[in-house]
């Protein structure tokens, strides 16, 4: 027998959850053509359909963008530290798409490497993903050629599966996820269909090979310079993962704080001498196609991406890492046609 939850119970559990004290996060629209991962104030307030998949990432919410790691005062010739407190709050992302989740044991790796970043850990450690399966996909999405789909369970605690009268088929991934859903669902014969996903698009074998073998290749020049260094491709990005850690302060005492960055930025890569080893645009999307496909891998034996789409959806000139994938695939197999190469411009 299958457990599910019809839509109704679901919201008033949520409503439960947030009074209880929980930080409930879900999909909302931020605006009339935004929608977000956001803070829930009330159940009424989480979209489970009618929308493909928020701007952003729940990466937000267990990697901030902005984050405090201490706070230290000049006494003298001392200085005295004092860690900052993580909340021990519970939170709760309800609605997440499976491409996201699938982002965090993919995290997991870079952040308990050679040190076990805390902070990452213990948000990880305090919070239950709850993946709503994709039921639709657009263009950009590519999620079958990096070994996900609509309904992967990688990092979900729990995967709902839509049923035909609105409810949802309720898969527990994880023990934090039957805990969460204990005696809160109903047995039943239903189950949910999930729609297959978007047809393979590249080869990531292929790309790795590629970048492996042309470092100097005028490939880069030709397919990225529209590329504007903006950096919403790795802030919108599941997994990127680029910070920067400044202090913030003055003669008294500050904080020091990580911030998020990008290696899309112009000054990512500036020396204290001046000296820049990546100048131009093509140089940095080639480190950012490099790092997600070959260095990571290599490394970490997964791939950098989880095939969401953001870097295109939410880029202003188009480019996203899928059309330089693609017109990578083109190259590697000698395809040098006009119509292959105005299929990535």
């Amino acid at each position: 027998m299958n457990q599910i939850i019809s839509q109704e119970a679901l919201l008033a559990q949520i409503n439960e959850w947030i009074t209880r004290g929980a930080r409930v996060i879900g999909p909302t629209r931020i605006k009339p053509d935004l929608i977000h991962y956001a803070t829930l104030d009330s159940p009424e307030e989480i979209l489970l359909d009618g929308f493909l998949r928020p701007a952003n990432s729940i990466k937000d919410f267990l990697f901030p963008r902005h984050e405090k790691l201490c706070t230290y005062r000049f006494k003298g010739k001392q200085i005295e530290l004092d860690d900052v407190e993580l909340s021990d709050t519970e939170q709760l992302i309800i609605g997440a798409r499976p491409c996201d989740a699938a982002a965090l044991p993919i995290l997991d790796h870079i952040f308990n490497w050679d040190y076990k970043d805390h902070y990452f850990n213990h948000r990880r450690q305090t919070t239950t993903i709850v993946t709503v399966a994709c039921k639709a996909h657009d263009e950009h999405c590519f999620c079958t050629s990096v070994g996900l789909g609509p309904d992967a369970p990688g990092g979900s605690d729990v995967v709902l599966i839509e049923l035909d009268d609105g409810g949802f088929e309720v898969r527990c991934v994880t023990e934090k996820g039957k805990a969460l859903f204990a005696d809160k669902t109903t047995p039943s014969d239903k189950s949910g269909t999930v729609p297959p996903g978007p047809e393979k698009k590249i080869d990531p074998k292929t790309i790795e090979d590629f970048v492996k073998n042309n470092f100097e290749s005028p490939f880069w020049q030709e397919h990225t310079p529209r590329c504007l260094g903006c950096g919403i491709c790795s802030y919108t990005c599941p997994t990127c993962h680029c910070f920067d850690i400044v202090d913030e302060g003055n003669a008294a005492g500050g904080v020091r704080v990580r911030n998020w960055d990008a290696c899309q930025c112009t000054m990512f890569t500036a020396h204290a001498s001046g000296h820049n080893p990546r100048t131009k645009q093509p140089q940095r999307q080639r480190q950012r196609v490099s790092h997600k496909f070959h260095i990571y891998p290599q490394k970490f034996g997964q791939i950098l991406c989880t095939g969401c789409g953001n870097c295109a959806r939410n880029c202003p000139v188009g480019l996203g890492v899928l059309s330089v994938l693609k017109a990578i695939g083109h190259a590697a197999e000698g395809d040098t046609s006009e119509a292959a190469h105005a299929e990535h411009l």
